[in-house]
C-alpha cells in the first residue's frame, strides 16, 4: 500500500479490524522518499543508493532471483498490467513492480493481478506479492477506496486453502505522508492461527524482508542481514 502514516492507515475500518483481530508493529518505518527506494529495500535488502523513481536497471538480485535459482515458485501479482512491466499504462506504474528493475527484464512470474483469484483456488506459489495499482493502493485516490481494496482481496486470500493451511499475509505500506513522524507506518500480519497482539519493537522494511526469507528458508539479503524479524508478532 501507498502513502499512508500508521495514524492515517489505521483510520480506516477494514484496516483496523485487521489490526485488531491479528498481530501489528507499531513501531515499523519505511527507509527512504520516495517510494521505489522502498519498494527495492522490501524485496532486494537494499536501495542501490536510489532517491527516485525514475527506472534504473540492476543486477540480477531480489528474493525473485533467490527464489527462483533455489527452484521455489513464486509469483508477483501487478494490478492493471495490461501490456507487460514496461508497456502497460495507467493507473499501473512500473516503480511499484521492483522485479522488473532486477535484470532489466521482466520475469515470467510477474503477472496481472486478474490471476491471482485462479491461483489461490489451485496451485498458489510459495511466495506472492501483490501490488494494487495508483488509486488503490491509495496513492493517487482516497484512504477509503484503498481500504475498500484490502477489504475486496484480503477475505479471497483468507479463504484460500494456501493461507489456511500455515500461510502469512503480511500488510504494509511503503512510506508515510506526515512529516515528522520518523517515516512510520503500519506492518499487519495476519495468519490463521495469530490472536491479537501487538508489538512496539523497532522494525522497518528491511525487517519484513528478513522475515520472508527465514520462513521460506533462504538467506537473507543486504541489509535484512542485520534486521530484526517479526519474530515476536508469531507467538
Amino acid at each position: 500500500m501507498e502513502n499512508r502514516s500508521y495514524r492515517q492507515a489505521l483510520a480506516q475500518p477494514f484496516t483496523a479490524h485487521l489490526a485488531g483481530q491479528y498481530a501489528v508493529a507499531t513501531n515499523d518505518h519505511a527507509v527512504a522518499h520516495p517510494s521505489l527506494p522502498n519498494y527495492l529495500a522490501l524485496t532486494a535488502g537494499t536501495t542501490f543508493g536510489i532517491t527516485d523513481d525514475d527506472y534504473h536497471r540492476l543486477p540480477e538480485t531480489g528474493i525473485g532471483w533467490q527464489l527462483t535459482r533455489r527452484g521455489i515458485p513464486w509469483r508477483a501479482y501487478m494490478e492493471g498490467m495490461t501490456g507487460g512491466c514496461f508497456d502497460s499504462p495507467y493507473p499501473y506504474a512500473v516503480k511499484h513492480n521492483p522485479f522488473a528493475y532486477y535484470g532489466g527484464a521482466c520475469p515470467s512470474n510477474v503477472v496481472p493481478l486478474t490471476r491471482l483469484p485462479a491461483d489461490l483456488e489451485g496451485d498458489t506459489p510459495r511466495f506472492v506479492w501483490i501490488t494494487p495499482d495508483l488509486c488503490h493502493d491509495g496513492h493517487d485516490c482516497s484512504s477509503r477506496q484503498a481500504d475498500d481494496f484490502l477489504a475486496g482481496i484480503v477475505p479471497r486470500i483468507l479463504a484460500s486453502p494456501a493461507w489456511q493451511r500455515g500461510g502469512v499475509l503480511f500488510i504494509t505500506w511503503d512510506e508515510s505522508s506526515e512529516e515528522g513522524d520518523g517515516n512510520r507506518v503500519p506492518a499487519i500480519v495476519v495468519a490463521p492461527d495469530l490472536v491479537r497482539h501487538v508489538t512496539d519493537r523497532y522494525h522497518d522494511h528491511y525487517s519484513v524482508l528478513a522475515t520472508v526469507e527465514d520462513r521460506l528458508g533462504v538467506p537473507r539479503l543486504g541489509e535484512a542481514a542485520h534486521a530484526q524479524p517479526f519474530d515476536e508478532l508469531f507467538r
